[in-house]
């Protein structure tokens, strides 16, 4: 048999010979050597509700399972408000406890079985050490502890990660990122309501989770002032409510919560897995640029990696979310068999690697491999962004009646060469462009908003919707990176929103989002800056921020872009008075024009990967 590293030779001096980029060719995403993982040779040990003591003399919650032999192992420590002995928690504990790991799964402080108050994010550090330094002293730890989790499990680690205990080796997380206020709570200036409702106001109110079902959600949505929003789910919650005090991320309140700034102090490798429409998309990414350019060491440096696959905040499922249909104008789009990942065992390998020290190729793989959607096939990248890009601009235009799909709206590469080009809408609060798919989650569990890819057909009917398209594609154009959006834009409001959606159009005209943004008009400056608001009918320039994705548009497809000024119930609605937005009950109508002429060139920047890198 050839070995190993003779294949890779041989592939990796085809790759030059045909002056492609090495390891940015398509790739099997599982790669692993099953006979090169731990196997389940091991009966398992369970212990539950053991007392762990903090610094401050609480007592947190774990249970164990390890091995049921004498000796000492590699320990996994998971840290979680959602109850640390669920059925799929068990299951999970058990799996890797076969598989030589002992694992330590411990409720939060204030949450289940734990003592202490819950405040959320503000005692993740401490108390993820002090947990980290007492499983080390135990007889069945051989001192070497890695972490895994995610979304909150995942922050948890990123929180304990900042100020280490020596003794953790290795990080691995799903769906998170350090960045509590820009991508947790806010959104460029909107607060981020349907997550911020459903899960911070009323889920994680009290000592255990209160599961949204049961809730009319439209109703809490719709609830004036935002101030008071839990109310209208039957809930008082005090952390909730001093969120929506502190809109500024310079306020000390956030110092020790967000820790954007921190997170490149982390030491240690870092795992992330996540998805194209998962809520803590943008985070991640910043997170994996800070550690990766900025890292404390070069061990966290060179061990950084990222994992982004075509899912919501439920990673690893073929289907993004399989409650809504698959059929008709508003269908789910399904990536095929490719982007279903067996991703316990893409952790196992992780684990295995840094804490057991298995030779599995882990270290040596390229840091980055994202999904690229539309071809639907895994690529691994030596960095984010990536160094080939083209950043191409596509101007809007129209002959001023670009409203709607049935509109006038063009999309072009081609700059504007005429003046006084513009189109215009009205905005009225009590009837938002409505959420269709994107990078949300709703209360857990409730699907009341759909997530991920949903056609747009809904949205584009409406006249408050300004919709521009390029003409079909003769040719693939693949958008792999970081998307903005430059919008000259005037309103005759003191305050307002704009929103711009990228759309990937089908041949049978099948609308799928790709990626969207929000600019809350009063932070225009940025999110450190004060609030300043508008001059009515002056045009100010914005720069609206859409997150990233990799997306390739096939032949006969367009590329579109929709802008508005809202998108509810993702973001809270600008009432467009000016007036403080978590307190404000009054609405007011907007008229909202978009600038498109040679002075006000607006434009969607689009990370174009040229296909003569393929």
């Amino acid at each position: 048999m050839t070995p190993h590293w003779v294949r890779l030779l041989a592939t990796a001096l085809l790759v030059s010979a045909l002056g492609l980029p090495l390891l940015a060719q398509q790739q099997p995403m599982q790669r692993w050597d099953e006979a090169r993982l731990s196997q389940p040779d091991y009966k398992v040990h369970v212990e539950n509700n053991v007392r762990v003591k903090m610094r401050d003399g609480t007592y947190l919650s774990a249970d164990i399972y390890r091995p049921d032999v004498a000796g000492a192992f590699p320990a996994l420590l998971s840290r979680t408000p959602y109850n640390d002995n669920t059925e799929e928690g068990i299951e999970e504990c058990k799996w890797y406890a076969e598989r030589g790991y002992a694992v330590v799964t411990q409720d939060v402080r204030g949450k289940y079985d734990s003592e202490g108050k819950y405040t959320p994010f503000h005692s993740e550090a401490n108390d993820g050490y002090d947990t980290i330094e007492w499983i080390a002293a135990q007889p069945w730890s051989n001192g070497k502890v890695g972490t895994m989790g995610g979304s909150y499990g995942g922050y948890a680690q990123i929180a304990q990660g900042v100020h280490p205990s020596s003794h953790l080796i290795e990080m691995a997380a799903s769906v998170t990122t350090s960045d509590v206020f820009n991508t947790w709570i806010y959104v460029d200036g909107a607060l981020y309501l349907s997550f911020v409702s459903g899960w911070g106001a009323v889920e994680m109110d009290g000592h255990k989770m209160h599961y949204g079902p049961a809730y009319d959600w439209p109703a809490v949505y719709s609830h004036l002032p935002l101030l008071t929003i839990d109310e209208a789910a039957g809930h008082v919650n005090p952390d909730f409510r001093e969120w929506l005090k502190h809109p500024r991320a310079d306020d000390p309140f956030w110092r020790g919560v967000s820790l954007e700034q921190e997170v490149a102090s982390i030491p240690v490798p870092f795992l992330v897995v996540e998805g194209w429409y998962d809520i803590f998309l943008r985070g991640a990414l910043q997170d994996d640029i800070s550690i990766r350019k900025h890292g404390k060491t070069e061990r966290a440096r060179k061990g950084k990696q990222l994992i982004i696959g075509p899912w919501t905040h439920w990673t690893g499922i073929r289907n993004n979310h399989p409650d809504f249909p698959t059929t008709g104008p508003e269908r789910s789009v399904d990536f095929g068999p490719n982007a279903e990942v067996a991703l316990r065992k893409v952790y196992l390998r992780w684990h295995d690697h840094w804490l057991k020290g298995i030779d599995n190729g882990v270290e040596d793989e390229a840091p980055v491999k994202i999904f690229v959607m539309g071809e639907n096939y895994w690529r691994f990248e030596q960095e984010w962004p990536l160094a080939r890009t083209q950043y191409t601009k596509y101007y809007l235009g129209s002959g001023g009646e670009a409203n709607s799909v049935l509109g006038d709206g063009t999309l072009s590469p081609t700059p504007p060469a005429g003046s006084a080009q513009s189109d215009s809408f009205t905005y009225d609060p009590s009837s938002p462009v409505p959420t269709l798919g994107g990078n949300l989650l709703d209360c857990l569990g409730c699907n009341t908003v759909a997530q991920g890819t949903v056609g747009q057909a809904r949205a584009e009917a409406r006249d408050d919707v300004l919709v521009y398209t390029t003409a079909p594609l003769s040719e693939s154009v693949e958008v792999t990176g970081p998307i903005t959006m430059k919008l000259f834009a005037s309103t005759s409001a003191r305050d307002t929103d704009w929103t711009a959606k990228l759309v990937d159009v089908y041949p049978d005209g099948f609308a799928q989002n790709i990626q969207d943004g929000i600019i809350r008009a009063r932070y225009r400056n940025g999110k450190n800056a004060p609030a300043s608001l508008l001059d009515p009918n002056r045009v100010y320039e914005y720069d609206i921020d859409l997150w990233a994705t990799s997306n390739t548009f096939l032949p006969g497809h367009r590329i579109r872009v929709e802008v508005s000024s809202s998108n509810f119930p993702r973001f809270d609605r600008n009432l467009n008075t000016g007036e403080d937005p978590m307190t404000g009950t009054k609405i007011e109508k907007a008229q909202q024009t978009v600038h498109h002429s040679k002075r006000y060139p607006s434009y969607i920047l689009l990370p174009v990967i040229p296909r003569s890198s393929m």
